[in-house]
């Protein structure tokens, strides 16, 4: 069988000033049809550059493609001119990007964005191309495509945002389809709805995927063969099962070490009072009936956190679980009063931060901080490291000559792994996972007892994740930290967190200790999300089943499934707690 893509020795630079930087440097594959290759790599490995180079998409300058082939079904596209590509990519090649958000127009309806490459193409009328997209929109399961196809992307959720684009990719039934990090936004039951429709329209239409990702998990259960990338080269290929079972290079192994996985014992870090009632020693952080509501306008009301209680104990990390909309980070920043809680009480140390006037909450935020979701939007561009974190040392006067505040800086940086020249920079000289260690510095600046974690993992590839857990587990230990940990990656919380805390539409339907919840989940919600984990072994996925349509998983419909509205925590064994209801 002849393969229909064949890359040779493909060389890419970037032009830097008077530097030239080789981003992809002498990459060689060859895909077949019906086939789908996994390329995965860190963040800078060079896997996106080999992307974006078959369909001619980088920007030139500064970028070029300095030598090599790409052959594809007979015809080198190095060779070809920017028309010849764009009657290609669409037609012969498609792409889903990262992004759905800032891929699609917001400008246009969704089913205008599939019939226009259909109407370019493949020469159809307004009306053919409304027909088919219309049915694109139902094979990738979107529900009521009719009345869908009017919408535009800010009226999807992120999940039926990328079933879209892969919609408007597949609309001509390409031959090649290029998966940039297709699911890395999403959560864990919406990635699985994602993977399972690409294979689903694999299937259907013949097509040949390279899949890029850093989830070793997804290339385990998408993936025939995968490539390895590090610094612009391969460095290992193979069949899934060769690279899973029997990887031989260093990086390849550090790889699949550095993923956590469920079946595992978490290492104990340190032992805490765990009792549910909270009875004995006080909590560092009570929540009780917090409710936070956000007024739609025209009588509608979003119900983002809905009743809920729990505590911390102080050393203690609490793990906070849950798709996108569940309320989880907004459970966090209500408990900081970040935004103003509707009803309920967050208490710290027995005080109630609902009372405080702003001076004395202010003051209160000394001791409650926060790491946020996307370490370079949550950082201020114009400003050094040095000043980030100073800051909040010059808000709450902590050290009054510059020579001790930058001493504290210095010293903030090295405990969290980073020189302290680093001190001078702004942040787009760093990687992600740098930003994030200045975004701990930051909060670890007015020295806190309790940092709400919100979702700080997910902008990072597999490795940089578990430096940065390792990070925190560090200066826990060293700091006598208390941690609300918020994640969608289930795999992760287990390993850093003391009990986990379950959350859907608003409420939190189970908590109970780490292992237990993991062993023996007792809510359908939770044991849909543990199903709904890529696992990095090929065999396990091969068996595993996921029945994760839209009406189970996804969007619309589980508040009624599960009977959310009217349900209360009740202990079905010690430390123990599951939703069921009123």
């Amino acid at each position: 069988m002849e393969p229909i893509l064949k890359i040779r020795d493909l060389r890419v630079a970037f032009a830097a000033r008077s530097l030239e930087v080789e981003a992809v440097r002498g990459v060689s594959f060859e895909l077949y049809p019906g086939e789908t290759l996994g390329i995965v790599g860190e963040s800078g490995s060079g896997k996106s550059v080999t992307a974006r180079s078959i369909m001619r998409l980088l920007p030139s300058p500064p970028a070029s493609i300095k030598g090599g082939e790409i052959v594809f079904l007979g015809h080198d596209l190095v060779q070809k001119t920017q028309a010849e590509m764009e009657s290609i990519r669409g037609r012969d090649i498609g792409m889903i990007f990262q992004d759905p958000m800032s891929s699609l127009n917001p400008t246009l309806r969704i089913g205008e964005q599939i019939a226009e490459t259909l109407i370019k193409h493949q020469k159809l009328s307004h009306r053919e191309a409304k027909e088919q997209a219309i049915e694109m929109l139902k094979l990738v399961g979107i529900r009521e495509p009719e009345r869908r196809y009017e919408q535009y992307p800010h009226e999807f959720s992120g999940g039926m945002r990328q079933r879209a684009m892969i919609a408007i990719a597949l609309a001509c039934r390409p031959a090649l389809l290029i998966a940039d990090e297709p699911t890395t936004a999403l959560d864990v039951t919406i990635q699985a709805q994602i993977l399972q429709v690409m294979k689903h329209m694999q299937q259907q239409f013949g097509t040949s995927i390279i899949l890029i990702t850093h989830d070793l998990g997804i290339v385990a259960g998408m993936c025939d063969r995968v490539a390895v990338m590090k610094e612009g080269e391969i460095v290992e290929s193979g069949t899934v099962a060769d690279i899973f079972e029997d990887a031989k290079h260093p990086y390849t192994r550090k790889l699949l070490d550095a993923i956590p996985r469920l079946h595992e014992s978490k290492k104990s870090k340190r032992q805490v009072s765990l009792s549910v009632s909270g009875k004995g020693e006080r909590p560092l952080i009570e929540v009780r009936a917090l409710k936070q509501f956000f007024d739609m306008g025209k009588g509608q009301v979003v119900r983002a956190v809905n009743d809920i209680s729990f505590y911390i104990n102080e050393g203690e990390t609490l793990g906070l679980v849950g798709e996108s909309g569940s309320g989880k980070s907004t459970t966090g920043r209500s408990i900081l009063r970040l935004h103003e809680p509707t009803g309920g009480d967050v208490l710290y140390q027995g005080t109630a931060l609902g009372r405080l006037s702003p001076k004395e909450m202010k003051q209160m935020r000394r001791y409650m901080q926060i790491i946020f979701q996307d370490p370079y939007a949550s950082l201020n561009p114009r400003r050094k490291v040095k000043d980030i974190i100073g800051e909040a040392l010059d808000i709450h006067k902590l050290y009054g000559s510059k020579l001790q505040r930058g001493k504290r800086v210095e010293e903030l940086l090295d405990m969290v792994g980073l020189d302290a020249s680093f001190a001078n920079r702004y942040p787009h000289e760093f990687s992600g996972g740098q930003r994030q260690r200045i975004g701990i510095a930051r909060a670890l600046a007015v020295e806190p007892r309790f940092i709400v974690c919100d979702e700080p993992l997910s902008a990072l590839d597999v490795s940089i994740q578990s430096q940065i857990v390792k990070l925190l587990e560090d200066l826990q230990q060293r700091l006598s930290l208390t941690y609300l940990f918020i994640a969608h990656d289930l795999a992760m919380v287990k390993h850093i967190s003391d009990r986990v805390a379950v959350m859907y539409g608003g409420k939190i339907v189970e908590l109970a200790e780490s292992e237990e919840l993991y062993a023996n989940p007792q809510h359908e919600y939770t044991k849909s999300l543990l199903s709904a984990i890529p696992v990095p072994d090929p065999k396990a996925e091969s068996f595993k089943s996921r029945q994760l349509t839209e009406e189970e998983s996804g969007e619309e419909s589980k508040a009624d499934k599960y009977q959310l509205e009217n349900s209360r925590l009740i202990e079905i064994s010690k430390d123990h707690w599951v939703a069921v209801p009123s």
